[in-house]
């Protein structure tokens, strides 16, 4: 499976396991690898949209009533989490495994968009809360994308690389397409107050 052979008073590790990836066929675990990779990015897709749909919704009197600039700060603390995210996650893949990091970076993305719901105002602890359950929310995200992308690189046979990693990132849009039929319903059907917290 594996040797290690002296190279220069080091010693290199030379496995046989991605040749041996590389040369199986296709099989229903690596079906399900790309349901689970996929509904990841639809998540991600659908949070992006909605985002962007509920962000005026928030400077209403009947929401939240912020103001512009604290509504684009929104956003921008959502990217920092990203950014954040896809760094510490991605640093902790490998004592974590894929699958482990897969399942906490989405428990963390599902558990900030939850908390984001339950903001009460615009005080400043209203704010701090609001941004900091983004934050977090984003972290997740940013964890989700080193974990489907490396997973993608290393349980994915060579010859079906390329397509599964167009297929799994093209399913955003299909949450693209989720989101904004999903606000457009909401935001049109449901008291404002409670229409942006729902998709939260």
């Amino acid at each position: 499976m594996a040797q290690t052979v002296p190279a220069s008073g080091s010693e290199t590790i030379r496995s046989l396991i991605p040749a041996r990836i590389d040369r199986l066929s296709w099989s229903p675990f690596h079906t399900r690898i790309i349901l689970a990779l996929g509904t990841a990015w639809v998540l991600d897709g659908l949070e992006i949209t909605v985002a962007s749909a509920v962000g005026p919704v928030l400077a209403e009197q009947e929401t939240l009533a912020l103001s512009s600039t604290q509504v684009g700060l929104i956003a921008t603390v959502y990217l920092l989490g990203e950014v954040f995210g896809a760094l510490f996650f991605g640093r902790l893949s490998d004592a974590l495994g894929r699958r482990n990091l897969f399942i906490v970076t989405l428990a963390v993305y599902l558990g900030g968009n939850a908390l984001t719901a339950l903001t009460w105002g615009n005080g400043p602890a209203a704010l701090v809360f609001l941004y900091l359950t983004r934050f977090i929310a984003g972290a997740g995200i940013g964890g989700e994308y080193a974990a489907i992308n490396s997973a993608i690189d290393e349980m994915m046979p060579a010859k079906y690389r390329g397509r599964v990693d167009i297929g799994v990132n093209g399913t955003y849009w299909g949450g693209a397409i989720i989101g904004t039929l999903g606000t457009y319903i909401l935001l049109n059907n449901v008291d404002l107050n409670w229409a942006w917290r729902i998709p939260s």
